[in-house]
């Protein structure tokens, strides 16, 4: 009988680190393009540190259940 492969547990990390890039770019070019009127400390949060607090708690999940 063949062994199952251990699969990363950090390999769902690296997929919402992927997307978390890809929307964290579109955002960014809303902002620039369209020259939204927010000033720099909502900009800051939306593009920084949600994405930021998102995957730092994203990662202890994952580091946890090992």
């Amino acid at each position: 009988m063949a062994m199952p492969t251990r699969r990363n547990p950090l390999m769902p990390w690296y997929l919402g680190l992927s997307i978390i890039a890809i929307v964290d770019v579109y955002v960014g070019y809303q902002f620039y393009a369209t020259k939204c009127e927010a000033t720099g400390l909502p900009q800051f949060l939306v593009l920084i540190i949600i994405p930021g607090i998102y995957l730092v708690l994203m990662y202890l999940t994952f580091k946890s259940q090992d």
